[in-house]
């Protein structure tokens, strides 16, 4: 765990709202990729193809289910901060909030495994496609 330093809640906000606009992205585009999945799966009967297909499917649905925890913790913290802010608003825009450094670097972490993943699926639809 890294040393919290502390941090504006407009701060925390803003950085809430880009994850959920990423995370939203990211599921939206694992649509896209099913999608594109059930096409290969629908032209190709070899099974090492089909076992790779399988393999992305079963990507797509773990990669779905971080996303909704991600987005389930993110926006408890937000309900969490909107809680303390209802109750003490005098002055809260000049309070201090413990960073959330190590939330930050869960969302940096998933972010390189899902772009590592695109890069994958990618790869395997130029073969299949």
């Amino acid at each position: 765990m890294k040393d919290q330093k502390s941090i504006y809640l407009s701060d925390l906000h803003f950085e809430h709202r880009n994850w959920l606009s990423e995370l939203t992205f990211w599921k939206e585009e694992l649509v896209s990729f099913q999608n594109r999945l059930a096409e290969v799966v629908s032209r190709w009967t070899d099974k090492s193809v089909l076992a790779q297909a399988e393999h992305f499917q079963n990507q797509f649905i773990r990669h779905n289910e971080v996303i909704d925890i991600l987005r389930h913790e993110v926006k408890l913290h937000e309900q969490e901060l909107s809680i303390h802010a209802e109750e003490h608003p005098i002055g809260i825009e000049h309070q201090h909030f413990s960073d959330h450094a190590d939330f930050r670097e869960q969302m940096e972490t998933q972010r390189h495994i899902y772009n590592d993943l695109k890069k994958e699926f990618f790869s395997f639809l130029v073969k299949t496609m």
